[in-house]
């Protein structure tokens, strides 16, 4: 049995050397292979790579590639606006491309980029949207292009268009869109009411073409007659009355809506009203404060005085101050000579804020046609909706229909000295204002 054991001992030990042995021999064989292998496959990587690097920076391939960010003259602040890229190829093969544009730091948009495959001489349109929320300067960086070669290995980098700058306006378009609607007698597609005109306050303008949606009272037969189609008497308000748009930029108007403030709101509504009036035959000023008046425009109705409302506009900042209605009520007394209609936006969150400057509003109403524009509270109405949970929501419910009650009674409060209240969320704005003027208008308050 020793002997058994110690023979069987003898040959694994035996059979483990000869494994040894065999691998040894089989590697001297095979390890100059994928030595020589390995070395073949480096050489062709390096090849590749070299390649790679000259057809994407062959001679003069710097101009090789175009590529042009067009804006529009301006952007119209809460709505989108369209930014077009042009790319063109001049490599006489498809390359794969990455183009990456750098927009204003406004925006928060870290990835914006676009993968367009390149073909030679074919000139590609790609565009995309932008919505800014606030108005001011807006500066663009550089529009990247990296271009990849054929093989992969590498990409390039070309920079176009850096450091170019857009001004952000209030709202033109929504400006446009009303213009519009209101030449073609459809401003009740946007919620604008139509206003029967009570007595006879206008005089004979023009005959001109008859546009749908005119009063069929105003057809002129004879002259329909002569030119064979439609034809209708145009009039106009005997006399041009003044429209002072007064903006309030102190801390309470940068509460948020829809990701925009309600100064931005006021804003884009006071330019809003003042084209709709300048089209009504009115002159149209504007007047913005918060602790001090930031800048005054006479009311005039001359073809270029809606651009110097923009101008105006565009960059005016509110620095967080409480508004001063006492100098506002010094301006208006020492400026504004003419009965005009004033349009006041302006927030209160109070009654008692409210009551401060009340006298001074009641004031201007005796010698102006006075309407306070100001805004309900969207949070503090969802929460009044809401259904109550337990007793911490309920007491949230009960100062939030404190808070709606102070508004009602700021409304009566304005209304007992005769001064004309608009009391509406952000959303409807526009509409409700200029349903308002239009009323003022039909009733020849103004």
């Amino acid at each position: 049995m020793k002997y058994f054991i110690q023979s069987v001992y003898t040959n694994s030990l035996f059979y483990k050397a000869l494994w040894s042995l065999s691998v040894l021999f089989v590697c001297s064989f095979i390890w100059p292979l994928l030595y020589a292998l390995s070395v073949v496959l480096l050489l062709l990587w390096i090849s590749l790579a070299l390649v790679d690097l000259v057809m994407l920076y062959p001679k003069g391939s710097r101009d090789f590639i175009r590529a042009d960010r067009v804006l529009p003259e301006r952007f119209s602040n809460g709505d989108r606006n369209e930014v077009v890229l042009h790319l063109e190829s001049l490599f006489p093969f498809a390359v794969q491309s990455e183009v990456i544009d750098e927009v204003p730091v406004q925006f928060q948009l870290r990835n914006l980029s676009f993968k367009p495959l390149l073909i030679p001489r074919q000139k590609i349109k790609q565009s995309y949207g932008l919505k800014p929320v606030e108005r001011g300067e807006y500066h663009f960086g550089a529009l990247n292009v990296f271009i990849t070669g054929r093989i992969g290995f590498f990409s390039r980098r070309y920079t176009f268009n850096k450091g170019a700058m857009i001004k952000v306006y209030p709202s033109f378009v929504q400006m446009r869109r009303y213009e519009i609607m209101a030449i073609s007698n459809r401003l009740s597609e946007m919620g604008v009411k139509k206003i029967r005109k009570m007595g006879h306050h206008t005089e004979f303008d023009q005959i001109r073409d008859y546009i749908k949606g005119d009063d069929v009272r105003t057809i002129n037969w004879k002259a329909t007659a002569r030119k064979g189609h439609l034809m209708v008497n145009q009039y106009q308000d005997e006399k041009s009355q003044q429209v002072f748009c007064l903006v309030d930029m102190g801390r309470t108007m940068k509460m948020p809506f829809d990701g925009m403030t309600l100064l931005d709101y006021a804003i884009n509504t006071s330019l809003v009203i003042s084209n709709i009036a300048l089209l009504k035959h009115d002159k149209t000023g504007l007047v913005t404060f918060s602790d001090k008046v930031n800048a005054m425009l006479p009311a005039r109705n001359e073809g270029r005085h809606l651009q110097s409302i923009m101008e105006v506009l565009y960059n005016q900042q509110t620095d967080f101050g409480e508004h001063n209605m006492e100098g506002l009520y010094s301006l208006v007394r020492h400026r504004i000579h003419q009965r005009s209609l004033l349009i006041l936006f302006s927030n209160f969150e109070s009654l008692e804020s409210a009551r401060r400057v009340i006298p001074l509003l009641g004031s201007l109403a005796n010698s102006h046609l006075l309407m306070v524009v100001f805004f309900e509270n969207e949070e503090i109405v969802r929460l009044i909706r809401n259904e109550s949970g337990d007793s911490e929501e309920i007491y949230r419910q009960a100062i939030a229909e404190k808070f709606i009650y102070d508004k009602k009674q700021i409304v009566k409060e304005l209304e007992r000295r005769g001064i004309y209240v608009v009391l509406t969320n952000p959303e409807n704005l526009t509409v409700d204002t200029m349903n308002r003027y239009l009323e003022f208008k039909s009733r020849g308050l103004i």
